[in-house]
Order: C-alpha cells, then sequence, then structure tokens
C-alpha cells in the first residue's frame, strides 16, 4: 500500500480569525505557499458577535499605553509598524461604511460579516490553501520543518505560526492550544486568566446591592494593587503594572458589577484585591448635600435620588450603617453635617472586594499567556525555536475595552506576514 505525500507549504496557519488570516494573507499575497488551519466548522465567530454584531474593528486612539502584559514595551514596534489607520485604508478599499462612537471606537455601519468577508478575500487573494474544519492532532519538529498530523491528512512547512488565540468565550471554540503548543516547545507562559469580564461578590455580602441589577451610571473605578505583582511561570519577578483609573459606565447585577467600567479594570484586578469607586464621580456630593440642606424640607432620600438614580439612592441609604436613626425617612435639615460628610465620602470611596470574576464564558479576552520575553518583537517569532510564530491573544498582550485587541491582532499578524520567508 503506497503511502500519501505530505501536502508541502512554506507557513502553516493554524487559526482562522483576526490575526491568523491577517498573516495568512500578508504572507500570501508576498508570494508564500500558505496553509491556514482551523477546527471550527464557522468562520471567525469571535469576529462575528464582536461589537453586538458590528464589529468595533480598531481604536483610533490606539496605543502601547492601552495595553496589560509583563513586558510592556513588546508591543511597540508592531504597533507603530500598523496602525489604525493602515486598518481603516484596507477596510475602505474594500468599501465597508464605519463610524465612530464613544472614545475613537470604529464600527461597521452594517454587519461585522463584511469583516470576515474581507479578510477571506485577502487570503484568497494570496491564494492561501484553507484547511476547514480540520483539527491538528500532533506536531513535530524535525531537520527545520513542521510536520503536522491533522484530521484532512499530514502537511508540512518550513514555518508555523499559532493564531488559536485564548481561552475566552470557550462556547464559541476557544482552548489553550497555542498556550499547549507554546509549552511543548519551552517557551514559557504567564498564568492567563479571564479579562474584560464582570466582577463578582459572595451571594450573602452582595444580597442588598442583587435588588439594583440593570441599574447603570458613570463612575471612576482603580485597582488597588497589592505590593507584588503576578509573575511569569518559571520567569523572573516583574515590577508591579501602573495604576489604571477609568472612567466609564457601571452596571449593577444580580452577581455582582458588570458595564465597561468593570471589563476595563477586572484586566488589571488580582484575587483578594480591592476596587475602589467613585459613583458620583461628577459630582461633589457633599457639597451639593450641605447646600440642598438650607432651609430645605425634602428627605434626605428625595434629595439623594434627584443626584444618583433613585432605586440606587434608596438601596443605599437603607443598607448604610450608620449609628444614627434611619437616614432614608429624614429630613435633610434635621441630618448632621458629619453624616453627610461621611454619606459623600463613601459614595466617592465606596471600596470593596470582589470574589472572583464570571469566568472564560463571560470574558472578551484572556489576559496573559505566552510570555513575550521569549518572542522577537518584530518578527513574533520564537526566538528558541526558528520558524515558529505567535501572534494575536495568545501573547501576554491584552488590550483594553473598545477595538484596541483588535487592532493588536492585526498588527501582530502583519508583523508576522511580513517576516515569513519562502523555501
Amino acid at each position: 500500500m503506497s503511502r500519501v505525500a505530505a501536502a508541502s507549504f512554506d507557513v502553516a496557519v493554524i487559526g482562522a480569525g483576526a490575526a491568523g488570516m491577517m498573516a495568512a494573507a500578508v504572507a500570501g499575497q508576498r508570494g508564500l505557499r500558505v496553509v491556514l488551519i482551523d477546527h471550527a466548522q464557522r468562520l471567525a465567530e469571535k469576529i462575528r458577535i464582536s461589537g453586538g454584531g458590528r464589529c468595533n474593528f480598531t481604536n483610533i486612539g490606539t496605543g502601547p499605553a492601552n495595553f496589560l502584559s509583563q513586558n510592556p514595551d513588546f508591543c511597540r514596534s508592531a504597533l507603530a509598524a500598523y496602525t489604525p489607520r493602515d486598518f481603516i485604508e484596507l477596510v475602505e478599499r474594500h468599501g465597508i461604511a464605519w463610524h465612530e462612537k464613544h472614545k475613537g471606537q470604529l464600527f461597521c455601519d452594517d454587519s461585522s460579516a463584511a469583516i470576515i468577508a474581507m479578510l477571506k478575500q485577502e487570503c484568497d487573494m494570496g491564494k492561501v490553501a484553507w484547511r476547514m474544519p480540520c483539527k491538528v492532532d500532533d506536531i513535530t519538529h524535525d531537520d527545520g520543518r513542521f510536520t503536522l498530523k491533522t484530521s484532512q491528512g499530514v502537511l508540512q512547512a518550513g514555518q508555523l505560526v499559532l493564531a488559536t488565540g485564548g481561552m475566552a468565550i470557550p462556547q464559541l471554540g476557544a482552548t489553550d492550544y497555542a498556550l499547549n503548543i507554546a509549552r511543548q516547545f519551552g517557551l514559557k507562559v504567564v498564568e492567563p486568566r479571564p479579562a474584560l469580564v464582570p466582577l463578582t461578590f459572595d451571594a450573602q455580602s452582595w444580597q442588598d446591592f442583587a435588588v439594583l441589577s440593570g441599574v447603570a451610571l458613570e463612575v471612576k473605578v482603580k485597582a488597588l494593587a497589592k505590593a507584588v505583582a503576578a509573575t511569569a511561570k518559571g520567569g523572573k519577578r516583574s515590577g508591579k503594572q501602573p495604576e489604571q483609573l477609568f472612567l466609564e459606565d457601571l452596571l449593577f447585577t444580580h452577581r455582582g458589577l458588570s458595564g465597561p467600567a468593570i471589563l476595563q479594570i477586572s484586566s488589571y484586578w488580582n484575587p483578594g484585591e480591592a476596587i475602589r469607586i467613585d459613583l458620583a464621580p461628577q459630582q461633589d456630593l457633599e457639597q451639593a448635600l450641605l447646600q440642598a440642606k438650607q432651609g430645605g424640607r425634602q428627605q434626605l432620600a428625595t434629595v439623594l435620588a434627584g443626584l444618583w438614580p433613585k432605586r440606587l439612592a434608596e438601596q443605599w441609604l437603607a443598607h448604610e450603617d450608620f449609628s444614627a436613626a434611619d437616614l432614608a425617612t429624614r429630613r435633610l435639615a434635621d441630618v448632621p453635617d458629619r453624616l453627610l460628610r461621611l454619606l459623600a465620602e463613601r459614595i466617592h470611596d465606596w471600596t470593596l472586594v470582589p470574589n472572583g470574576t464570571a469566568g472564560y464564558k463571560k470574558a472578551e479576552v484572556m489576559r496573559g499567556g505566552i510570555d513575550t520575553r521569549g518572542i522577537d518583537q518584530k518578527t513574533m517569532q520564537a526566538k528558541t525555536v526558528p520558524g515558529l510564530y505567535f501572534v494575536g491573544e495568545a501573547l501576554d498582550v491584552t488590550g483594553w475595552l473598545g477595538g484596541y485587541n483588535f487592532q493588536w491582532a492585526w498588527a501582530s499578524g502583519v508583523a508576522c506576514g511580513r517576516a515569513l520567508s519562502a523555501g
């Protein structure tokens, strides 16, 4: 019985998401023979659902400061070499209409399917070969070539690109595949955790606030980091991440807190740490309450409800543990100034400790990943394994909410695609 020869390519890319299709398209259009492999039945589901189905495909303000990593300078080169304007030009070249929303976030006017179709067309322009759905069962590296045993036969390539993302949204097929391959080849991994994710609290301690589910308001939030930052597995201890403060909307839920403010700070929060929230960032509540007290006959609850969401004002006063009588039913004029000052202080400085996150099922991205100190920042190639590349979310580069993670996918994919070689 004759043995079927392995199909041979210059480059094999595993993962047909944002970063993988970008790398494959760039390499293919440079004349390289590229095969793109993905285990999913449907192409780029994470792109499809992003931005409420309209794909927040970049942010015009993207810069290194918008990313979290234990090696914070790593992303600079790729981001500088492929900017939001570069991707906008690609989008416009394909006739995709777009608009800017909150804080530099760019969305498709219509469906995110347009971005998927654009990337597919770019790959087709580079004559990229497709294997989908196709499972990769085994990867070996001998004599400068990678051999992939797949559900569609054996493939060989001189270079291998891992673009399988992180573990966020496992219901769409997300796995730790890239991290396992990195470990197989001796690369270190920064402990992965859910990021851009709601924060949860102990059910008993949260019961007074669970009734506020659905209440939303603008807040300032920051994480109160411990003195020692997390370390890369097997690596050296890194310095503390710079403190971040976000002014965004917060949403109360049955289990805890969500909304853009919480998703943002969740990337910086570590188990056991507190978060600090200013629940009235655009007001001076102490001054407002003391002024309203002059000649006022209204109850405190009524006055506070005029400054705040009514449900929150009522529940907050009912929850407050002051030694004085029930504040909610007292006339503002009868409340001592010191209690008004204390009330304002607690609202402006609400400090609480989450007991966890809503997990990968609710997370938008994964924090941590392949330690970038083992990756070349200009090419995305592993320093100790020539021909092995990693792009996108699998790397320890986590962007803020608002299009930054897509820009990292495009930029890292392009950096890799430009660095790959024929032969």
